[in-house]
């Protein structure tokens, strides 16, 4: 790398060897297009404070260039605990990950975090569904969120007054807690519990992107803000849509992101600021929608 603009971060600090994979850069965002394990492989330990990592499921999603289908579970679960053991190499003693993944696979990663990390907290991103379910089982309408340190009794950043959300008994019933002495009000605010309830991504909304799993800004928010503070590292080793850095550089973090995909690293290019063309053509937002059925799949 390459970085002498002024007043820029230096990103060159963060690895221990020259990107040969593209990428560019601004003063507080880096895009690379490349594979996440071996960028990851060129970063050095312990060097970024926060890590959200959303990979492909192994469920057969469209990725444009890049397959999410395994030829089985072993073999994906694998590959998962590589990029899970790089991530947590480049992590700092004191930082935070928390990765996704389906909710068939995510029992697997959790024993494997548990016995070689440690597990912070399960959590469940829960939200509506906008089409029909299935007719031979529940639909899924949950995504599991695992959120993960090094060690037990490691320090970890957690801006619990920074995440406040109402507390609807104290909020609006407006009852009195009799256990205090004397009796006062219920508070009307508190720290969000483990489930949480978040709209998913739609065509109509202005955040949308060109892309099949994009994650809603206002969970991306909530992590960084309760696991950062200004002035730290946030690494999306699947940046996707570059949700996780758009909204890191709003909150006045530095953001790394990498994808595989020349379409989303595009995407990230244009949503961070970083640039406005590439390889001559002009980086603008063209909506179209993920799908052209009416409707989700249903199984019969």
């Amino acid at each position: 790398m390459e970085i002498n603009q002024k007043n820029t971060f230096d990103f060159n600090n963060l690895f221990t060897t020259k990107l040969d994979e593209e990428h560019k850069f601004n003063n507080n965002s880096l895009a690379i297009l490349g594979d996440s394990i071996s960028v990851l492989k060129k970063m050095k330990d312990k060097s970024v404070q926060l890590i959200f990592a959303d990979a492909p499921y192994n469920i057969g999603k469209d990725f444009g260039n890049n397959s999410d289908k395994w030829d089985n579970v072993l073999d994906y679960i694998n590959w998962c605990k590589t990029w899970i053991n790089e991530c947590m190499r480049v992590l700092s003693d004191t930082g935070t990950m928390y990765f996704m993944t389906a909710t068939q696979h995510m029992p697997y990663l959790d024993i494997f975090a548990s016995e070689n990390y440690n597990v912070l907290c399960r959590i469940v991103w829960t939200y509506d569904s906008s089409g029909m379910q299935s007719r031979k089982v529940y639909g899924s309408l949950y995504e599991p969120i695992l959120m993960i340190n090094k060690k037990k009794n490691a320090k970890y950043t957690f801006n619990h007054q920074d995440i406040l959300v109402e507390a609807k008994t104290g909020a609006k019933r407006k009852l009195i807690d009799y256990r205090k002495n004397p009796p006062r009000p219920y508070n009307t605010e508190k720290v969000p519990g483990n489930v949480w309830d978040f709209t998913r991504v739609r065509f109509k909304m202005d955040e949308y992107e060109n892309h099949p799993t994009q994650k809603p800004e206002a969970l991306i928010e909530r992590i960084i803000k309760a696991s950062s503070n200004q002035g730290d590292i946030v690494l999306d080793p699947f940046s996707g849509s570059y949700t996780t850095s758009k909204v890191a550089i709003s909150l006045d973090r530095i953001a790394i992101g990498i994808d595989l995909n020349e379409e989303y690293y595009e995407i990230g290019l244009r949503r961070t600021n970083i640039a406005t063309k590439r390889n001559g053509v002009s980086l603008i937002k063209n909506k179209m929608k993920k799908t052209n059925a009416k409707s989700k799949y249903v199984r019969d």
